[in-house]
């Protein structure tokens, strides 16, 4: 089907649609989707009214004031982080994601927003040997695809029976019921947990394994947000904004 319309009136009109057209994709090119998985408190809940909270969510708010940038954050499940982020879902990845070589392998990943240790919980009325001896024929669990069941596989397969949960929240359920002996977990998150009522009857077991473990923040390859955050992040550390929202959580430096 064609119109009869004009030469001038269709160029005026060719010209009113390629500028609406401009402005659309500026508009969304100066906005950057950030991915939060919601799941992982107290980095990152989402409330009864949907939205998301958390020490994630506030950095990434000031890393976007910093950069005077129009951001977005959308929830993502966990699994589906890196491969949203390769097909353009979303922009960056600030969801306490730890940088391995593994993943840099497809991401680029920023300078530092914190540091991380794993730790082992288990129940305050049980003791235990952090050993392969010690732990042989136990059920021990962790957050599937995270550098703490990365941890487990390749220290404690064959030895204990391994368990891998899709959230953090459905480890720690399956913690209190007692269907796992002990759980591996950054000690932040575990932190937090052992302050709550579900939490009062479980303890850190064994020291602190330490795995020169830091999080940052995830983008695609060549991406110039690399740099971005990376200086944004300087910045909110220099001038005491990051302190301010450490200390809403934590009562230690976890940078």
């Amino acid at each position: 089907m064609t119109y009869d319309i004009p030469d001038q009136k269709w160029l005026a009109l060719s010209a009113v649609a390629l500028s609406s057209l401009s402005l659309s994709l500026t508009s969304q090119a100066d906005t950057i989707r950030i991915a939060i998985d919601g799941s992982y408190a107290p980095f990152a809940v989402v409330d009864a009214s949907g939205q998301l909270s958390g020490f994630d969510v506030d950095i990434a708010n000031a890393l976007c004031e910093e950069m005077q940038a129009d951001c977005e954050i959308v929830s993502q499940p966990w699994d589906g982080m890196i491969p949203g982020l390769r097909v353009k879902k979303f922009d960056a990845i600030i969801s306490s994601m730890s940088v391995t070589a593994e993943r840099s392998k497809v991401v680029d990943f920023s300078d530092r927003y914190y540091s991380n240790v794993l730790v082992m919980l288990g129940p305050k009325d049980r003791s235990f040997e952090i050993s392969d001896s010690g732990l042989k024929g136990l059920t021990v669990g962790a957050y599937r695809s995270t550098v703490s069941s990365q941890y487990l596989e390749d220290n404690f397969s064959g030895t204990v029976d391994i368990k891998l949960y899709d959230t953090q929240e459905n480890a720690y359920l399956d913690m209190k019921s007692g269907r796992i002996d002990l759980l591996v977990s950054d000690k932040c998150p575990a932190w937090d947990w052992l302050q709550s009522a579900d939490g009062q009857a479980f303890e850190f077991k064994g020291a602190d394994i330490d795995i020169q473990d830091k999080v940052a923040i995830a983008v695609r390859k060549g991406s110039d947000l690399k740099q971005a955050f990376s200086d944004a992040i300087s910045a909110i550390v220099a001038d005491g904004r990051y302190a301010d929202i450490n200390s809403r959580y934590f009562p230690f430096s976890i940078y």
